[in-house]
């Protein structure tokens, strides 16, 4: 069984090579061919993740922005309501000379931060 197996074997190994000896220029042709192929598919492929990539950057970007631009606007926030809470302190506990002055003060730079 083994030896029949064999004698198979060389055989087609003999009909290979008989192929390959005749038909080389094809042979390497349509391998040259393959190879261009793909290497093209590669570089689109490339290209495409280039593409997305630079869109996710500037989309990153413009969060970015927009973050920083929101941070700024909720410090102000902050300010603006810890200054007015200050104020209803200073009214709640009926005290006179210095919290007018305060209260004066308050109003101010709340106008300011407004602007």
């Amino acid at each position: 069984m083994i030896e029949g197996f064999l004698i198979l074997n060389k055989k087609v190994m003999k009909k290979v090579k008989e192929f390959f000896k005749q038909n080389m220029d094809y042979v390497v042709f349509v391998l040259v061919l393959i190879i261009f192929l793909k290497t093209c598919k590669t570089n689109g492929k490339i290209e495409n993740v280039e593409k997305k990539l630079n869109s996710t950057t500037q989309k990153v970007d413009s969060l970015n922005s927009n973050v920083s631009t929101l941070n700024k606007d909720l410090r102000k926030e902050i300010k603006v309501e810890g200054l007015k809470t200050e104020k209803r302190m200073i009214q709640s506990t009926d005290r006179k000379i210095l919290d007018v002055n305060r209260q004066s003060e308050i109003d101010k730079e709340i106008s300011n931060l407004d602007k």
